[in-house]
């Protein structure tokens, strides 16, 4: 055999071995969540290990994540073959530069999500992959007490204010319990729940004529709930002390009252307004980068990634609830089924209207936080006039809105530059 014969043959079995490998890598999955080390290990141990071909999932907070990616992109190649990432870090990006992934035939069971995850392109950029949320919690003792005709899965909040008042006036003392502590969550109620169930957005609606109805039913609400809520933060010692029988809070600081006493608490959907059911999702999702060296490959994980036992792996790793139609199995924690069962409830219900997470502000994420929170304080306890309040805070909130530039997000409609308060 000729020196040139076996160059060829040598060049063509590297190139062989080359396709191969490349067939054979590793899809590498680019995260921004499950960062934990005990969370990332459990991605890989007991979620991804059951991908044929392997993940190389690798978790990075926000700024590296998008350093690298963009870098990519600006090459024209890259080894990235699947991203993970927060609804807002996707909506931020150009979502050309992520595949349509309509031909995959597979989504979330949220129509509302599924419109979400189009970005505006009219076809899915990214394929919602798991949720968490707030929630309504209640004593099982408080449900006799439910308006006539109320459905606990599909209250509004005329309704929710009315089992309040029922609950009050049988107990001798308000029930309702809301974390208005110093650590509560309360201006994400305001932001996710309110404002979305009364005026169809956040910002562009602050000072609205809705947010004025929105702010006299939540002092309606107040006049039934518990006076000491001011040093609420975790609703779930109020449940369990029965201070309070009708709260809402965050799943995570529900989970406690829920394992200790599952068969006295039942957990469920927050309440609808006027313009639907609003609430706050805290929504990731998962999209192919258009750089992928894989596509197939990539495809493949995300196909993988929502099936339903995949969807449970997950849940069990990162106490994220699934997006598809999942019967949770009996070994959860009863503080995971519960929630679960009330957040697919709500995320799927004909009228969910989510009210994002902010997006874009940065370093003023605490002042925007405070608009709402100052409202609180000023209208609620404070029993000032609630027009005025609202036109006085809309000045801080429209300059928290051009300082930063951040666009609007959902339910506001879209905006070219900075958020207007309208």
């Amino acid at each position: 055999m000729s020196i040139q014969s076996k160059l060829v043959g040598a060049a063509s079995g590297l190139v062989l071995a080359l396709v191969t490998n490349v067939a054979q890598a590793e899809v590498l999955f680019w995260s921004t969540q499950a960062k934990p080390v005990e969370e990332a290990q459990a991605m890989r141990e007991q979620v991804l290990s059951g991908f044929e071909g392997g993940v190389d999932y690798q978790p990075n907070d926000g700024g590296p994540w998008l350093t690298r990616l963009q870098a990519e992109l600006q090459a024209g190649s890259g080894t990235i073959g699947v991203l993970g990432a927060l609804h807002g870090d996707f909506s931020a990006m150009n979502p050309d530069d992520l595949v349509d992934l309509n031909d995959l035939g597979i989504a979330s069971a949220s129509d509302t999500f599924n419109e979400l995850a189009t970005l505006g392109a009219g076809s899915l950029q990214y394929i919602p992959w798991m949720q968490a949320s707030y929630i309504m919690a209640a004593n099982k003792e408080a449900l006799q007490y439910l308006p006539e005709g109320a459905d606990i899965n599909a209250l509004t909040y005329d309704q929710l204010i009315e089992w309040a008042a029922n609950a009050h006036e049988a107990a001798g003392e308000p029930k309702f319990g809301f974390p208005a502590g110093p650590k509560g969550l309360k201006h994400r109620f305001f932001q996710g729940y309110l404002y979305p169930s009364y005026t169809n957005g956040v910002v562009r609606t602050f000072a609205s004529d809705d947010a004025v109805t929105a702010w006299e039913k939540f002092r309606e609400l107040w006049t039934h709930t518990n006076p000491a809520s001011t040093n609420f933060s975790f609703m779930q010692e109020q449940l369990l002390s029965g201070d309070a029988w009708i709260v809402f809070d965050h799943t995570s600081r529900l989970a406690q009252a829920f394992n200790e006493r599952p068969d006295d608490f039942v957990a469920f959907p927050a309440p609808a307004g006027p313009t639907g059911r609003g609430f706050m999702p805290v929504l990731a999702g998962v999209a192919i980068p258009r750089t992928a060296p894989d596509m197939e490959a990539s495809k493949a994980l995300v196909a993988y990634m929502m099936k339903p036992e995949t969807q449970i792996a997950t849940l069990r790793a990162t106490n994220f609830f699934p997006v598809v139609a999942v019967d949770l199995p009996a070994d959860l924690p009863p503080a995971v089924k519960a929630a679960g069962d009330a957040v697919a409830k709500m995320s799927g219900s004909a009228d969910a209207n989510p009210g994002l997470l902010p997006a874009g502000l940065g370093d003023k994420g605490g002042d925007f936080n405070r608009v709402y929170t100052d409202a609180f304080e000023r209208i609620v306890l404070g029993g000032q006039d609630i027009r005025t309040v609202l036109d006085d805070q809309k000045g801080a909130l429209e300059a928290i809105m051009q300082e930063t530039g951040a666009p609007c997000w959902a339910p506001d409609a879209p905006s070219d530059g900075p958020c207007p308060v309208e």
